[in-house]
């Protein structure tokens, strides 16, 4: 069974709380999820897996798919980092020169697809 999607309203009033100081584990839950669905949604594809543990994981960007074990192309970041990068307040560089990122596999730069879409 799918995952259930994230409404936009749901998802925007849960980052305007984060982004407001909410350390509320449901906000950050919800914003974390939701900007990677967001993601998901904008870069579609099964190259890259995108992990916030231990709040999400989505596959993105086009190119090889996986099948088995571990993908080639891994990206994994706490949430606090997430949220950062998504919104467009940490650039990914920033976040990979500064060890907040963990990125392996030819594929694995978000570069181009960060800050993620959110407005409506």
């Amino acid at each position: 069974m799918p995952p259930k999607r994230i409404e936009d309203a749901e998802g925007r009033a849960a980052l305007a709380a984060v982004r407001a100081g909410s350390t509320v584990r449901s906000d950050v839950a919800t914003a974390v999820r939701w900007t990677l669905q967001r993601l998901a949604d904008d870069v579609p594809g099964n190259s890259v897996e995108v992990r916030v543990p231990p709040f999400a994981a989505v596959q993105a960007v086009p190119g090889p798919r996986h099948t088995r074990g571990t993908p080639p192309n891994v990206v994994e970041t706490d949430a606090v980092t997430w949220l950062a990068l998504a919104q467009g307040e940490l650039r990914w560089d920033e976040a990979l020169a500064a060890a907040r990122v963990s990125a392996s596999g030819s594929r694995a730069d978000l570069t181009a697809f960060l800050p993620v879409r959110t407005a409506a």
